[in-house]
Order: C-alpha cells, then structure tokens, then sequence
C-alpha cells in the first residue's frame, strides 16, 4: 500500500457556484409545515462542487426546469433569488429523490478528470481502511488491483480504468453510489458510512458532546 504523508480528507468546505435543479414548486410546498418559505415559488437543488443539497428562491417571472444548471454564486445571478439554505436528504420531495440520480451521475461524468483523480490518488482513511474500500462495489481484491494498475501508469479517464481492469465496468456509477450514500442521513453513520469523501459532512448541533 502507498505508505506516503498524503491522507484522504474530508472535502474542504467550499462555496457552491452552481447547483442543478431536482424539483421546481411554482406554487411551493403542499405542506406548509415543510419550509418557513411556504406558499412561494422553491426549488431544491444540489450543488455541483461538492453535491450539497439546497433550497433555493427563484426570481419573480422565472419558471426552472429539472436538471437545469444555475448560478447560485455571488455574482449577478439570472434565475436564482436567494439561496435559502441547505436542505435535509429527508426533506426532499418524490421527484428530487428520482431526479437525484441522474444529476450526480450528470456532475461526476461533466468532472470525470476530478474523480479519476480520486482513482489515482486515493490513500489509507484509518491502519485497515483504504478510501478506495469507501467506493460500493470495492473490497480488499479490487482495492490492490487498482493500486497496482495505477502504479504501472495512472488512469486517464473512467474509460481506461474499466479497459484495465475489467471487474469495475461502471467506474462513475460506483462514485455516484458513494455520494447517494453519503448524503443519505436517513442511515445510521457506521462503519464505512461514517466517512465522508465527496460530500461535506453535516454540522453537529451546538450542545452535542
């Protein structure tokens, strides 16, 4: 195993810039109870830098569509009002949670040189865990055959890494398992679920111990 100084740590925390539209409520929620924003216009999105899940107000006359990118930073923005806050995996809407899916893959795929990267870098998160073991789909076995491929020659694209080694034939849907799991807070954070690669990990309250 790749014994150097560089450890896998959490993402630092970054500010989104853009974020790709999952649901749009014209109308805003059914249940008032779901937002303090209730009775007006909402979307929920999740961003493309390090997938966070947000709720955002459109501009007045502005109509979103699912799977639509918009800029949510602090420059002028042309669709998005205010950005209202993060938004909890359990407070996400029937067709966000469908929508989901295809907007990670949509954001790995658009920044495929980043998570191969990840393929090519990964390290030790603990003396018997290595951060490839994080990825859905990857064991012990896969974990050495990945290193020693990447030793040979480092990866170039998800395309090379599953040509090279056969066994990993979707290697961007193994990613986006990973961040659907991560961002999932309905399960308990154990195990290997406790860490966090991709996502940010969430704030713990103020009077936790």
């Amino acid at each position: 195993m790749n014994n150097n100084n560089r450890k896998n740590k959490a993402p630092t925390v970054k500010k989104e810039e853009y974020a790709v539209i999952l649901d749009y409520l014209s109308r805003g929620y059914v249940k008032s109870d779901m937002s303090k924003f209730g009775g007006k216009a909402i979307a929920q999105a999740i961003g493309t830098e390090q997938f966070t899940l947000l709720e955002l107000a459109p501009k007045t006359g502005v109509d979103l569509e699912i799977q639509d990118t918009v800029y949510i930073g602090k420059g002028k923005r042309d669709k998005i009002y205010r950005v209202l806050g993060k938004l909890n995996f359990e407070n996400l809407t029937a067709t966000s949670r469908i929508e989901l899916e295809y907007a990670i893959r949509d954001i790995v795929e658009e920044n495929e040189e980043k998570f191969v990267e990840f393929f090519n870098t990964a390290d030790s998160v603990s003396t018997r865990l290595h951060s490839l073991e994080l990825i859905p789909g990857i064991g012990k076995k896969y974990m050495w055959d990945i290193i020693k491929a990447r030793e040979e020659k480092p990866f170039e694209s998800f395309k090379d890494i599953s040509e090279r080694l056969p066994t990993l034939t979707d290697p961007a849907g193994m990613i986006v398992n990973r961040v659907k799991q991560e961002l999932d807070t309905s399960t308990v954070r154990r195990g290997k679920n406790k860490y966090y690669i991709f996502t940010q990990a969430p704030r713990k309250p103020r009077n936790s111990r």
